[in-house]
């Protein structure tokens, strides 16, 4: 089988450049030559949004997207007696995940549960923010890769500076891609993934916070102590062995990310290719689950074609070396997801729905 291309929501294809990258010497993570790497590191994820490293610091941590978030959340929401509560808004996966990841913690939270095919609503959000004037912190996933829906995330955060609490935002499968007003003075902090957006390998993470919301910070567990990281990494430190091949990796992704043009080139290179491949399928007779306006360009779902099992569909697909993603929870049955990130083209996506169309019509 040839190498396979990857339409997962993440890890994603890497270009040879990053792949090669990989193959730089070891390194001891106590060494200068480390903390020229993480500086680096460190500088180009501000750079990405433009933002100014005396108010925002962008916090490496070893692990996937959901180690970002557990520290984001777990530093930054103050305990129960410290006066710190949180509301979760819930319309996939992953927000429930942040539930999850509150409760473990013994955060004071409390939750606005939709439909995961449903969108943000802000307007219950505001009525939870009158009633119960108590809450500090809101967390909302801004890319939902559930369904595929990009979620009102800077209107949020106007809502949230509205009423003087703290965004947390779920940028994993956004991060590099959409676009994040981070002038918004309700959004304290962001977690993200290198192995999405941005083309790296799994093993690296980072939150982006503001510094102010780092002051404030109390954390409940060792090894996710946000503010800990931050302050070695400022003094060119680092608190723990950190994942330095996958800091690598991140490192020439970000260069390759900048030679390509930024996030307005990325978005627009994603916006293509999802182009390309809603337009492929829908002349196939195949449906998205959301309307273009309301998805992501970074990945998106379809129904199944009736008659057409995702077992069948991902097996024929793999045979020919593309690998697609399910759906989850009541959805697995229905759904199907293709994201259009990594080191992907115009003659891949082209290639894709050329086999798609066969596998269709032999199972008709």
């Amino acid at each position: 089988m040839n190498r396979p291309l990857l339409l997962n929501p993440g890890p994603v294809t890497l270009s040879e450049r990053v792949r090669n990258s990989l193959l730089l010497p070891d390194l001891c993570h106590r060494e200068s030559e480390f903390f020229d790497l993480q500086d680096e590191i460190r500088q180009r994820l501000l750079e990405v949004y433009g933002l100014d490293p005396a108010i925002w610091s962008a916090v490496l941590l070893t692990g996937s997207g959901t180690a970002a978030v557990e520290a984001m959340l777990s530093s930054l929401v103050p305990a129960p007696a410290d006066g710190g509560r949180l509301l979760v808004l819930e319309n996939g996966v992953y927000g429930e995940r942040m539930t999850q990841i509150a409760q473990r913690h013994g955060i004071a939270c409390e939750a606005i549960r939709q439909e995961w095919t449903a969108p943000m609503d802000l307007a219950a959000v505001r009525r939870r923010l009158q009633a119960q004037p108590a809450i500090t912190h809101v967390a909302a996933v801004h890319h939902e890769t559930t369904t595929g829906r990009l979620n009102t995330l800077d209107a949020l955060s106007a809502l949230c500076s509205e009423y003087g609490v703290a965004l947390l935002a779920y940028t994993v499968s956004s991060f590099g891609a959409e676009a994040i007003d981070f002038s918004q003075p309700g959004l304290a902090a962001a977690a993200a993934t290198a192995n999405k957006c941005l083309h790296g390998i799994p093993g690296a993470c980072f939150v982006m916070a503001r510094r102010a919301a780092l002051q404030q910070a109390k954390a409940r567990t060792l090894y996710l102590d946000l503010a800990s990281w931050s302050r070695a990494q400022d003094q060119r430190g680092t608190p723990f062995t950190p994942s330095v091949h996958a800091y690598y990796g991140l490192r020439e992704a970000l260069r390759e990310f900048a030679d390509q043009g930024g996030r307005a080139a990325r978005h627009a290179q994603y916006a293509a290719l999802a182009g390309q491949v809603a337009d492929g399928l829908a002349a196939l007779g195949v449906k998205p689950l959301l309307a273009a306006a309301e998805s992501s360009v970074v990945l998106r779902a379809y129904h199944l074609p009736e008659g057409t099992s995702y077992a069948r569909l991902h097996d024929g697909l793999k045979a020919r070396d593309f690998v697609i993603y399910a759906g989850q929870g009541a959805l697995a049955s229905s759904l199907f997801r293709i994201s259009t990130m990594g080191a992907l083209g115009t003659a891949d996506m082209a290639r894709l729905l050329g086999e798609v169309q066969q596998l269709l019509a032999a199972s008709a």
